[in-house]
């Protein structure tokens, strides 16, 4: 290595992208990853545990991230308003655009990937109903707000994947009504 560079985070996640784009994740290694990021193997492991963890490595900063925005969120706010203010400031923390995109095309492409992502889902889900249940919601109106709230995140999120112009925020308030219209068609009887 002829010269330090800064951002090896940056650097080894967007090497593992692009080596997972090229090859396959399978026959991705970690000392590829590393070669390509012009940095060794230790450094790799320096920031992550193994090569799915480039992948999953901003999980804890997006959950650190809403878990503060829900405890900054004004009392008397409602469960699930108090979560939609706290998702409109997710994307202080997103990776860029291109990275998300091609993250999630590596991930549909390997079952225990997708798995894994399951997994990240459900421990953010948790900590977002902790967040609730810590600012006085009882257990059933956390849990909801909390699971509504995420089908909410991930309709907003697939819909800016899909269109480069849209709008985080009014993509978000745009999930919310969608859904409030699907529940206003009331229950079976």
């Amino acid at each position: 290595m002829a010269r330090w560079e800064g951002n090896a985070r940056g650097r080894l996640e967007r090497a593992a992208l692009e080596l997972f784009d090229e090859q396959g994740y399978d026959r991705t290694t970690v000392a590829q990853i590393a070669k390509r990021a012009n940095l060794t193997e230790r450094s790799f492991y320096r920031w992550f545990a193994d090569k799915r963890e480039v992948l999953f490595g901003g999980g804890e900063e997006l959950e650190e991230h809403l878990v503060a925005a829900i405890d900054a969120t004004p009392a008397g706010t409602g469960a699930l308003p108090t979560l939609l203010a706290a998702f409109a400031t997710a994307p202080e923390v997103f990776r860029p655009r291109e990275f998300l995109q091609k993250r999630s095309a590596v991930i549909a492409a390997n079952p225990p990937l997708r798995e894994r992502e399951l997994i990240k889902l459900a421990s953010m889900s948790e900590a977002l109903t902790a967040a609730l249940l810590n600012r006085g919601y009882d257990q059933q109106t956390a849990r909801l707000a909390t699971d509504v709230g995420m089908a909410v995140l991930r309709l907003t999120t697939e819909r800016c994947m899909a269109d480069e112009q849209a709008d985080f925020a009014q993509e978000l308030s745009a999930g919310a009504a969608d859904l409030l219209a699907v529940a206003a068609d009331g229950v079976p009887d």
